[in-house]
């Protein structure tokens, strides 16, 4: 017996040492994709691109103050953008390219808002509420998730209506002016329009309030500027944008000073100008 177990450890003893088995590590990811996937990329991306749409919304809402120019200031706007950087780029090129950046600024901005919820309900809890020094957007900061899908499906419908044209049976392409008119002078539609942009005051007030301290601007000296800037710039727009529904129902801005499109009724049957304009490539 003793003489077989000297033979197996002398066995056991002239194997080959084994190396251990270490998992090989994974690859590491590009430093834009490894600092989006942490907390603090994510606030940053999130901030960042509400700055963006801030930015657009803000300018939108100052470019539609034309239309209380009249018919023929208002379609030359929209004219002016579709010839953006023209002859640099083809006519349109510079409007959805434009286009394109927001919509990846939306797609961004919603995925990264997802993103850090699912980071503190995993950290803490769905029922956890994080101690932040937001006491001015308490209301604003509670309705975030729901004025975000609010805007969503708004966004989607002003879409229909203005640019593709399916949610508004009077849609002329081309006449940006009598489009604006034909789609506010139905009440529902005008109904959706104000109860959308409330909300988007809202949104705007807790974005604008809380990106400064995304961005690690958080200072508390700062507060009271931060929150004077915040409700300023979310009732000026929101106050520019409930307004245009308002002044086509109450006749401030109205489709009688449009010389350009022949109407049958109430319905608009050619915008030769424009509509000629529209169809050039």
């Amino acid at each position: 017996m003793l003489v077989e177990a000297d033979r197996a450890m002398a066995t056991t003893m002239d194997r080959p040492a084994m190396e251990p088995v270490h998992p090989k590590p994974a690859g590491r990811a590009p430093w834009p994709v490894a600092f989006y996937r942490s907390a603090v990329g994510k606030k940053w991306v999130m901030a960042v691109t509400g700055l963006m749409i801030i930015g657009f919304v803000f300018f939108h809402a100052i470019g539609n103050l034309k239309v209380y120019l009249g018919a023929e200031d208002f379609n030359h706007y929209g004219e002016f953008l579709r010839e953006l950087l023209v002859p640099i780029l083809p006519r349109t090129v510079a409007l959805w390219l434009m286009r394109v950046g927001l919509i990846g600024a939306f797609a961004l901005h919603i995925h990264s808002a997802y993103g850090l919820t699912r980071m503190n309900w995993r950290a803490n809890g769905p029922g956890y509420q994080q101690t932040r020094d937001f006491q001015a957007a308490n209301a604003a900061s509670r309705s975030m998730r729901w004025t975000g899908i609010i805007i969503g499906l708004f966004i989607l419908f002003h879409l229909a209506d203005l640019t593709w044209g399916t949610a508004n049976p009077d849609y002329v392409r081309g006449d940006v002016y009598r489009n604006f008119v034909a789609t506010f002078s139905r009440p529902p539609v005008a109904i959706i329009y104000i109860v959308a942009n409330l909300a988007l005051g809202l949104h705007l007030f807790h974005g604008a309030w809380s990106m400064f301290q995304s961005l690690g601007l958080n200072n508390p000296r700062w507060n009271s500027w931060r929150r004077g800037f915040a409700i300023g710039l979310a009732a000026m727009i929101t106050a520019i944008n409930v307004m245009f529904p308002i002044s086509v129902l109450t006749g401030i801005v109205s489709a009688d000073d449009n010389p350009d499109c022949i109407t049958r009724g109430d319905v608009i049957v050619d915008c030769t100008e424009y509509a000629d304009e529209e169809a050039a490539p």
